[in-house]
């Protein structure tokens, strides 16, 4: 490739070294002493014609001069870097050139100047021509020194410690020598350059001793031979181009028109000389004015460039006034010196800097070379990245803007890049960019979103499937939403089912797909713990449409034999047909992964030879069932409300779970009693055999021994439900006999009410007041009732049931019994009335002839005196002495019989008792008097109401307080 199409840059800042105050090192190189320069260990050393070697400091400072070489100018000097070692070889046509061997950190006593290590001259076989190449290896075991007359001389041993060495001349030629350098490996070989050739001799290790080898008859001129340290090639320089030499060869070569004078590798760079041109140079170029006429020295000026070979860009490139002495690196810059002792630094941009000038050119991708050239860390890679994707976005380019913006992937804000794809006209490349953001794991819920958007727009299927496929991370959540939106049913249950979403997979099933069969199948596969919320969901949808199955299920997992379904494995079916058998595995890859049975298509070469039968044809298709899982059995009331609307089932699963040996009372008392109102509910909707069948079982169901029915809810239910079978086997269990006879009253069922007083009355005889009432309450009773209406006036006149008042009341109310039926009634009651009429007036007139005698007694006591005529003591016996103590119940006393406490008053001890019940029975009667309530409970408990308001008249309850 020819430089003419290499870009050109201004990468270094060049600024000439400005000479320190009271120094001497800018005179050296002003002064035409100045023979010789090099660089190394952070000094700069300078040899002249005199034999002195300068050292000088990184401020242009001379540190330190010493007489290296008595009369013969330093032309040559090498400094050993990260050692203190410095070569320098003085010489003169009229004796061999002297080496020597500097150590610059130890010092002659007497001198004061470095120590001399070793000193030798070196052979050309006495001839006397100067040296024009020079090369030492970094260890100094091995020097080469090419001279004008064609011969190298190699110098080996330890000149080091002086131990002595050994010099042979290892070639010879008629052309001068131009360049020697060395190249280390396995084996040490060396470079040589003719005027007229490129050659490789191998000095030590394999191939050593043998004649040099020929690479190229093509040789180079002074100095313009180099090596690259970095990775050992050797460089050459001819007026036509740059080459370049490695170990199996000539390497790449860059076209480069003009003559060179010197080259030397900095860094990445080739530095180039090339000297003044003959020809007039472009006016365009930049000249550089260092003083002096510019007339004078325009057709002297050199031409300085530094390129980089691998990226194939110009770094710099200057035009000087002056031709070119020395070219020297030290301190991470290049130095140049010119002819008229003007010292120029050249020091390389930043990165930042160079990609800053590239931006400016939009020369992006010589930016992304030259930054991974320099080794710079991703984020900053993908800086340049984004702008390229920039710059090629506004220039229209969008497929290879998206390819940088995917490159930069991972330090790029998606949505910067995204917006800029949001049209319909560039939906591929925003999927490709979405697509690399979740391979990255660097995708959102957003991401998702709108990838699987683009998807569903573009109705790519296939894309789709490969996305939720991969192993990329999304947001499983957004995918299936998005599936389910977009109307990839199929997809969103793969989805679901691969990431153990199973209520997802049976909720896209029921609700999106109106899969129920899938749905229940897949559900009856679950683990107990995850098919019972599930079941509860989706319990009514399914027994809408899977009716058997799923009251099937509901039984199972309720009685503890929940099973989990599993495919059964099946022998292969053998087809003699391929194309049928291939047509059947195609169709099924459009089964839904999670559904999709075994494959029973065998393969073709195992068609002829099997044939099948009849058990492999019915086993197509078959499930089996696990063993019964462990798992808590739910309370039945649970299930109650999936069965809504479906009392056929609901029945099927009421007896399927009583049919259980271990049921709670609890649980058990549930189930009967919802059975029980099934069983009702379900003979109201049924007319004629039908319903009597199904009275006939909830009859049964009640009538059963320990059958834990709370009676309440059967009475309520039968009322409900107008199963008076029902209301009276409850109500003669909890002895309402009452209600059971109300009932049939209430029904005007008067056989039944007959036939209930029969059998109830002699237990409750309440029961005939209310018939009374209900045979005289319509004249079709009445006539219904028949001899009954007799039976129950006998039962209540002699049981007392009622007063012949109440029971006229009752007759009277509906004008429907006549005197005639209630005659005998009558007469026999008026007859008793009267025999009890005569006996209490019998009984009043004793009573108050009792009474008068009462009150004359009383009278005669306050009145009239008494004569005690008793002799002996009422207590004692004994006969009475004085002290005597006289009662007015005529008993009489010894005072010391009667036992008087105190001031008491004395009461006869005979009489005192009596007395004292008497004013017991009185206390009593005044404090019942008060007690309302007792005399209105015994008044309502009753059967003679007269009767007791006398007796509680007697008791004084309606007598007036007395005033205080």
């Amino acid at each position: 490739m020819a430089l003419t199409s290499w870009k050109t840059f201004n990468f270094f800042d060049v600024s000439q070294v400005k000479p320190p105050e009271d120094s001497q090192s800018f005179s050296t190189f002003d002064s035409n002493d100045f023979s010789s320069v090099c660089s190394g260990s952070d000094n700069i050393f300078l040899g002249s014609k005199d034999g002195h070697v300068r050292i000088l400091s990184q401020a242009f400072k001379i540190l330190r001069t010493f007489k290296a070489h008595d009369t013969a100018p330093v032309t040559h000097m090498s400094q050993l870097e990260g050692t203190a070692l410095l070569i320098t070889i003085a010489e003169d046509l009229s004796n061999e050139p002297i080496l020597k061997v500097w150590a610059l950190d130890k010092t002659e006593r007497k001198t004061g100047a470095p120590k001399c290590l070793s000193s030798l001259g070196i052979h050309n076989g006495r001839k006397q021509f100067p040296i024009t190449a020079f090369a030492v290896l970094e260890d100094l075991s091995q020097l080469a020194i090419g001279f004008g007359n064609g011969s190298v001389t190699v110098i080996r041993g330890d000149l080091i410690h002086d131990r002595g060495a050994k010099q042979r001349t290892v070639f010879e030629s008629e052309e001068p020598i131009t360049g020697v350098e060395f190249r280390e490996g396995t084996t040490t070989t060396l470079y040589l350059a003719t005027t007229g050739r490129i050659l490789t001799l191998t000095i030590s290790g394999r191939g050593q001793g043998q004649p040099a080898k020929n690479l190229e008859d093509i040789g180079c001129g002074v100095g313009c031979m180099t090596v690259d340290k970095s990775n050992g090639d050797i460089v050459v320089v001819r007026d036509d181009a740059i080459y370049f030499y490695g170990v199996n060869g000539r390497g790449p070569s860059f076209a480069y028109e003009g003559p060179k004078q010197l080259v030397r590798v900095f860094s990445d760079y080739v530095a180039l000389v090339s000297p003044p041109q003959t020809t007039t140079t472009n006016s365009k170029t930049t000249i550089r004015k260092f003083g002096g006429s510019q007339v004078e020295n325009f057709f002297n000026t050199s031409t300085f460039a530094l390129l980089d070979t691998d990226l194939k860009y110009v770094a710099h490139s200057e035009t000087l006034m002056s031709q070119v002495r020395a070219l020297f690196i030290e301190w991470g810059d290049m130095f140049l010196l010119t002819l008229d002792g003007k010292l120029f630094r050249y020091h390389e941009k930043s990165l930042q800097q160079k990609l800053e000038i590239l931006y400016q050119r939009d020369l992006y991708v010589l930016a992304i070379n030259l930054a991974q050239k320099a080794g710079i860390d991703a984020a900053q890679r993908n800086v340049i990245l984004r702008k390229y994707g920039d710059y090629l976005y506004q220039k229209g380019d969008y497929d290879t803007a998206m390819q940088q913006y995917l490159k930069a992937i991972d330090n790029t804000e998606p949505s910067q890049v995204i917006r800029k794809f949001l049209d319909t006209q560039r939906i591929h490349n925003l999927i490709e960019y979405l697509e690399e953001l979740h391979e990255h794991d660097k995708a959102t819920v957003d991401h998702t979103t709108l990838l699987l958007n683009c998807y569903a727009k573009l109705k790519d299927t296939e894309k789709l499937e490969t996305f939720i496929k991969s192993d990329n991370k999304f947001d499983l959540d957004t995918a299936i939403h998005m599936c389910r939106q977009g109307g990839y049913y199929d997809q969103a249950v793969y989805l679901a089912k691969k990431h153990g979403e199973h209520e997802l997979v049976i909720d896209i099933l029921i609700e999106d797909s109106k899969d129920y069969d899938n749905a229940l199948d897949y559900m009856w596969r679950l683990e107990p713990n995850m098919a019972y919320p599930n079941l509860m969901k989706y319990a009514r949808v399914l027994l809408e449409h899977c009716p058997n199955d799923a009251t099937q299920i509901f039984i199972d997992y309720y009685t503890g034999e929940y099973r989990l379904k599993r495919d059964a494995v099946v022998p292969v079916i053998p087809t003699a047909q391929g194309v049928a058998a291939s047509a059947v595995q195609n169709l099924t890859s459009f089964i839904p992964l999670p559904y999709r049975q075994a494959s029973y298509v065998a393969s073709p070469a195992a068609a002829g030879n099997q044939h099948l039968s009849l058990n492999d044809v019915e086993a197509i298709g078959a499930e089996a069932l696990g063993p019964p899982c462990e798992y808590d059995i739910p309370k039945p009331r649970t299930a109650f409300s999936s069965f809504v609307d479906h009392p056929d089932l609901f029945i099927i699963f009421l007896e399927a779970c009583l049919k259980q040996d271990h049921i709670e009372d609890a649980d058990k008392t549930d189930l009967y009693t919802t059975l029980f109102e099934m069983y009702l509910e379900t003979a109201n909707e049924k007319k004629g055999a039908e319903k009597e069948e199904w009275e006939a079982k909830a009859k049964s169901l009640i009538d059963s021994q320990n059958i834990p029915i709370d009676g309440s809810n059967v009475l309520l239910l039968s009322h409900l439900s107008n199963f008076r079978d029902g209301t009276i086997l409850v109500r003669e269990k909890q002895g309402l006999r009452f209600d059971i006879f109300r009932s049939y009253t209430t029904a005007n069922d008067t056989a039944g009410a007959i036939k209930a007083l029969n059998k109830y009355g002699p237990e409750d005889p309440q029961l005939y007041p209310a018939a009374l009432a209900y045979f005289t309450s319509s004249p079709r009773i009445l006539e219904e009732a028949g001899d009954a209406l007799d039976a129950v006036l006998k039962k209540i006149d002699e049981d007392g049931l009622m007063a012949p008042l109440q029971v006229i009341q009752t007759l009277s109310t509906n004008a429907v019994a006549t005197m005639g039926m209630v005659k005998k009634y009558l007469s026999v009651t008026i007859e008793r009335e009267r025999k009890e009429i005569s006996n209490n007036r019998q009984l009043i007139e004793s009573y108050r002839t009792e009474t008068e005698e009462k009150r004359k007694e009383i009278d005669e006591l306050g009145n009239k005196s008494i004569v005690f005529q008793a002799r002996r003591c009422s207590a004692c016996g004994g006969n009475l002495d004085l002290p005597t103590v006289h009662f007015l119940c005529k008993h009489s006393f010894h005072q010391r019989c009667v036992n008087q406490v105190d001031d008491e008053d004395i009461e006869c001890p005979k009489c005192s008792s009596a007395n004292n019940n008497i004013r017991a029975f009185r206390k009593a009667q005044e404090e019942s008097a008060e007690r309302h309530d007792m005399f209105q409970d015994a008044l309502q408990r009753s059967r003679d109401k007269f009767g007791t308001i006398s007796e509680f008249f007697g008791r004084g309850v309606m007598s007036v307080p007395m005033a205080e």
